[in-house]
């Protein structure tokens, strides 16, 4: 999700920060050599699917892998989605994640001012058809996974 330079107050920035911090730190934690490389792909499907913004209202949506993220690497999604973020930076970012992250962007909006209501409304508004997307690509790549590499999943159930 986007929101323009300037929009968000201080506070809510801040806490984002925090937040984001406290993740990365932890996932770096718990992150074992043996998973550096599934963690690089990742990152890397992170990057490529958040490549196809839509512009909505003050904000765009795009697909993020965030959920399927979450599920194959646990904490370690946190410094995954960093390195993915880093990368985009460099070049000029699942169903209930997508559905979560608009409300979290929302939610930023609307605690910044009051005046942001209406955009938040149509952020979230926005986000439900690449919530379905971003389900159906993550159904597909467990559904994948679970056939031709099911380790990944168990491994990471139990050490996420």
């Amino acid at each position: 999700m986007h929101i323009s330079e300037g929009v968000l107050s201080a506070p809510v920035l801040l806490t984002g920060a925090a937040l984001t911090a406290v993740g990365v730190v932890v996932g770096l934690k718990k992150m074992d050599s043996e998973k550096v490389p599934l963690v690089g792909v990742l990152s890397s499907a992170f990057f490529v699917a958040s490549l196809i913004h839509v512009p909505v209202g003050p904000s765009a949506v795009h697909l993020v892998l965030n959920g399927l993220l979450g599920l194959l690497l646990g904490w370690t999604a946190f410094p995954a989605i960093l390195v993915g973020l880093a990368i985009g930076l460099g070049f000029g970012c699942g169903f209930l994640a997508i559905f979560l992250s608009a409300i979290l962007v929302a939610f930023s909006l609307i605690f910044t001012g009051e005046s942001f209501l209406a955009a938040a409304k149509l952020l979230v508004v926005a986000h439900l058809p690449v919530m379905f997307i971003e389900g159906i690509v993550s159904g597909f790549c467990l559904g994948f996974l679970k056939k031709v590499k099911p380790e990944i999943l168990e491994v990471t159930h139990a050490s996420g």
